[in-house]
């Protein structure tokens, strides 16, 4: 994506969301909108990215695969584990690939709640809202670190019942909550889902490749984002800590999750762009025609897992 690419059009209701939105300054969301090829994000957004990029080359591989790690994990739910509600926090800007349509074109009676509190993604809630005729699909505006208000949403949108199993999805997002809260978000939220209940997690370390990732770590802490490295033993502990069982493999590097089902996105630019079209792209733009699979242990900075309460 080039840096000079227009600011997002919100339509009619453009004014009122802009006055809620701090341009000037990168969020994570958008963020990671500009690493999957996404065109609603601004200029602080862009430069966050390549920033990042430089830092790190290969980094846009761990956006990658994070994302088709949720992809793998909630159908692995939905097809094995009989999973049919779930609940997304930090959902992020919508793509093709969306939580609820993954889980409803297996099981179209699937119920959805999206969480987040980014004015960007409010705006594209509809997209999120679409849903198929025999489930439901419902977006909270909430952000992480207000658990209480998150439930009392969810319940009150009466898209979910929490007295059936919940697959709660927390995808990259906890790094950037400070290591007391970011336990008691987990437990409040899993203390409030019933036995049969999955946590889907994704977390950032500096465990696999420490150079690389500090290096991230500190682009994104010069613009003032939290940024927490947890390493293994502290992503388990939101397991242990709230009595979860880990499905097989356990905690692993993203692209070790059950890596036979790993896939490109969708979205994916088609057809293969001419070598003269990809030098005229900036860095991240090139990296919309990576593949995944390119991937290497030294690459990887994100654990994954998924988690069972019983």
């Amino acid at each position: 994506m080039s840096t000079d690419a227009p600011a997002p059009d919100f339509g009619p209701d453009s004014a009122g969301l802009m006055r809620r939105i701090d341009t000037t300054k990168a969020h994570p969301a958008r963020v990671y909108d500009v690493f999957l090829g996404g065109t609603d994000n601004f200029p602080a957004d862009r430069e966050a990215a390549a920033m990042a990029l430089a830092a790190n080359p290969r980094g846009h591989l761990d956006v990658r695969h994070n994302r088709d790690f949720v992809r793998r994990a909630v159908t692995e739910l939905t097809t094995r584990a009989g999973i049919r509600q779930f609940l997304d926090v930090g959902a992020r800007l919508p793509t093709r690939q969306n939580v609820h349509q993954i889980v409803q074109d297996i099981a179209p009676e699937s119920r959805i709640v999206y969480v987040d509190h980014d004015p960007v993604v409010l705006v594209h809630a509809q997209a999120l809202l679409t849903s198929s005729t025999e489930g439901g699909t419902d977006y909270v505006e909430a952000d992480l670190r207000d658990p209480a208000k998150i439930l009392l949403e969810a319940l009150a949108l009466r898209t979910l019942d929490l007295d059936r199993p919940v697959a709660l999805v927390l995808a990259a997002v906890l790094h950037f909550i400070e290591d007391d809260e970011a336990y008691d978000i987990v437990r409040n939220l899993l203390d409030a889902l019933p036995s049969g209940s999955h946590l889907v997690l994704s977390h950032l370390s500096e465990d696999m490749n420490p150079v690389a990732i500090n290096k991230v770590a500190e682009t994104f802490r010069a613009r003032g984002f939290s940024f927490v490295l947890r390493s293994r033993a502290g992503i388990e502990r939101f397991l242990t800590g709230n009595g979860l069982e880990q499905l097989e493999p356990g905690i692993v590097p993203a692209h070790h999750w059950r890596p036979a089902d790993a896939a490109d996105a969708a979205e994916a630019p088609e057809p293969a762009p001419s070598a003269e079209h990809l030098a005229g792209l900036d860095a991240i733009g090139r990296t919309r025609y990576m593949s995944i699979g390119e991937a290497t242990d030294d690459d990887i900075n994100v654990y994954v897992t998924v988690a069972r309460k019983g």
